[in-house]
């Protein structure tokens, strides 16, 4: 029989030991927390689509912790501030960040942000999701998206659509079309959705991509007309409105989705009770009658489905912007 070596049983009685500790911790971790308030932090201004999902979302994990959820407007820097102060704290889960689709284009403006999502981050839960309607304005001769493609390419470069600015959520919607229609429509930036919209209804531009709430009205009364909307499944605002895959552009898809994340090395066991709690508010049935009355769709992804789902969207919108040409500034 070959004899161990003396020191042998001592290391491996340390590891041993080691590994029970790290057992012992992580249940220690989910088990205590949260031992304080919570925050989540908005990196957008109060009364916005964002800012009223956390804190719907929030007052819910109030009670299930048993602790008070605060919710903290950071704005700045097109969300990156919030973002990155949420990266700067202390991972134990007690400071969260909820944002939108705008940070998986954080990195690709020009003035890069002091941190990366990817790395600096770990997603949590992806609470919802937002198709995009394509209204145009009604002196724009197309009542399907066929006639706005078939007029687009007869006259290269004269309709235009409007957009939330350069580089933003929208504008990019607009230009994975453009790519993917083999169309050209000139941009036109505004500072943010609402100037947009103002915009389109008095015929300044002949289209956009806007939410459903801010254009339900207006396509209900005529003021504008929905083509087709961004996501691979009708909107339950607009179910008489095909999406832009019904309309021919195959594989077309863009969304303005939110979720939570929190620090990159915040324990697994406490990310893990933020998620199934977030799952558990989600799945409540006045939160999510709330929520389709805002054209949203309830996601409530795990943290692995959701941390894929996020590489995917800044690999995707990373070649659209690199094939465009896109200039955030």
């Amino acid at each position: 029989m070959r004899k161990r070596k003396p020191g042998a049983i001592g290391r491996t009685a340390k590891l041993l030991a080691a590994a029970c500790l790290v057992s012992l911790g992580a249940g220690g971790w989910a088990q205590e927390f949260p031992s304080r308030p919570i925050t989540i932090v908005v990196p957008f201004p109060p009364g916005g689509g964002t800012d009223m999902f956390a804190r719907a979302i929030g007052h819910k994990l109030s009670s299930a912790f048993a602790k008070p959820v605060v919710v903290e407007n950071r704005t700045g820097a097109t969300g990156n501030i919030g973002a990155e102060a949420v990266a700067r704290s202390t991972a134990d889960g007690h400071t969260l960040l909820y944002t939108s689709a705008s940070i998986a284009l954080s990195t690709l403006a020009r003035s890069k942000p002091g941190f990366e999502p990817q790395r600096d981050l770990a997603p949590v839960s992806m609470t919802v999701s937002i198709p995009y309607v394509l209204v145009v304005h009604p002196s724009v001769p197309a009542r399907r998206m066929s006639d706005l493609i078939e007029l687009a390419r007869a006259r290269p470069g004269a309709l235009n659509f409007g957009s939330g600015g350069p580089g933003s959520s929208l504008h990019l919607a607009m230009e994975l079309l453009k790519l993917q229609a083999q169309i050209d429509l000139y941009h036109v930036p505004y500072r943010g959705a609402a100037p947009a919209q103002t915009a389109l209804l008095a015929g300044e531009v002949d289209a956009a991509f806007l939410v459903p709430p801010l254009v339900q009205g207006h396509v209900n009364t005529g003021s504008l007309r929905a083509l087709a909307v961004s996501s691979t499944a009708r909107s339950p605002m607009f179910s008489e409105v095909p999406t832009l895959q019904e309309a021919g552009i195959t594989g077309y898809e863009a969304l303005q989705w939110h979720g939570f994340f929190v620090p990159a090395s915040t324990p697994a066991p406490v990310v893990d009770r933020l998620y199934r709690e977030v799952a558990t508010a989600l799945a409540a049935p006045d939160m999510a009658e709330r929520l389709a009355a805002e054209g949203a769709s309830v996601v409530g992804s795990t943290p692995a489905q959701f941390a894929a789902f996020f590489r995917a969207e800044v690999g995707k919108w990373s070649e659209v912007v690199r094939v465009s040409g896109v200039k955030f500034d």
